[in-house]
């Protein structure tokens, strides 16, 4: 039993913006990859021999790490905004091994939390952190849903104390190239359905053949080539109006392309180059 190996690429490319780049940092959280014991790292092939953490600056692989710190500091900011108006619900679907919970005491205390992934990782997750004696809010619930049974995620936090008559953040990053088209467009329809004020943030992937940017093209091949060989192959992709539109048809009224904000306003007076590569969608219910 383990993690998905995909969320421990997710938590490796958090640890490699602290470990590989200058202040000030976009996100940081090397708690994530803590998480990831010695068997894992070395199951996704991100750790030598010895267990420790494979830190190679020239890989193809760390120049992904943009696109994790920009999509994950931009749902927190998010989160913390639209706190201040009083939306008080927080779900993160796939949570992989995110740690909000564990990393932001200041904010966690004055919301309902609910991580959604499916039993497997979950489980896994909550024994490390037993092991590790890290810290788990009351007010953070673990929800267990695989997203292609067809399964309700709603009703499932619904169980767990999410009230459906108040607003939530819904954030689900990393995920949409794993699951199908039905799929992804059955997790909007939920969401939609729930009450107004509430806010879906969600990432995808171009086509391939759409991408420009050579080394992103190259990260992409190698990454999606690697997720195949561990049973997880990247089978949807979008484009940004593609997107939109499956957020619209699905009953949002207020659908954006979050990108070039989140490029500008944490990459662009970095000299590292370092940028967001997916595409961030914001869908909003007034």
């Amino acid at each position: 039993m383990g993690p998905d190996l995909t969320a421990v690429g997710a938590a490796y490319g958090r640890a490699l913006h602290v470990v590989l780049d200058d202040l000030p940092y976009v996100f940081e959280d090397m708690t994530s990859i803590k998480l990831a014991d010695e068997r894992t790292l070395q199951a996704a092939r991100l750790a030598g021999s010895d267990g420790r953490l494979a830190i190679l600056p020239d890989d193809p692989r760390a120049r992904a790490r943009g696109s994790f710190v920009g999509r994950a500091r931009f749902v927190e900011d998010l989160v913390s905004a639209r706190l201040a108006k009083g939306v008080v619900q927080y779900v993160i679907l796939g949570a992989g091994l995110d740690t909000f919970g564990q990393r932001r005491g200041d904010l966690v205390s004055r919301l309902r939390v609910f991580e959604v992934d499916t039993p497997r990782t979950q489980q896994w997750k909550r024994q490390r952190i037993r092991d590790l004696s890290l810290v788990v809010p009351e007010n953070l619930s673990y929800v267990p849903v695989d997203f292609e049974s067809g399964d309700s995620w709603v009703e499932a936090i619904s169980r767990s104390g999410f009230d459906i008559r108040q607003p939530a953040i819904i954030a689900s990053t990393g995920v949409s190239q794993y699951i199908s088209v039905d799929a992804m467009m059955k997790t909007l329809r939920e969401a939609a359905q729930l009450a107004p004020g509430t806010t879906f943030v969600c990432t995808s992937l171009l086509p391939i053949e759409l991408v420009t940017d050579q080394v992103w093209k190259e990260v992409r091949t190698l990454t999606a080539a690697g997720a195949a060989s561990r049973g997880a192959p990247w089978i949807s992709f979008y484009t940004p109006e593609q997107f939109m539109a499956l957020a619209q048809t699905a009953g949002f009224d207020d659908v954006r392309d979050a990108t070039a904000e989140v490029n500008e306003r944490y990459f662009a007076s970095r000299k590292d180059g370092l940028r967001c590569f997916e595409t961030i969608i914001s869908a909003s219910r007034r």
